[in-house]
């Protein structure tokens, strides 16, 4: 199941981002299950990310997304979990 992540960093966190980013990156590597990823940019900084999961079902990419450095840095400000279909790509 692909379930996309949409993350909306919390204002004045860039440094917290940075902070964490190698971290989140090897969370990703580590895990397995991202099949996309990027951050989200608003203004030319970074300002949350969309993470697109291939996981068995929605409370594991619960659990995957619990488990994020960046989320358990206090990064976040909204997260959202919305299953999708891949169309084109």
């Amino acid at each position: 199941m692909l379930i996309a992540l949409i993350a909306r960093d919390k204002p004045g966190a860039l440094q917290i981002r940075k902070d964490n980013r190698t971290a989140h990156l090897a969370y990703i590597e580590e895990t397995g299950v991202v099949a996309q990823a990027g951050p989200l940019i608003e203004a030319g900084e970074m300002a949350g990310s969309l993470v697109i999961l291939d996981v068995a079902d929605r409370t594991a990419a619960e659990g995957w997304a619990a488990n994020d450095p960046y989320a358990k840095a206090g990064l976040f400000d909204k997260v959202e979990l919305i299953e999708w279909k891949k169309v084109i790509g």
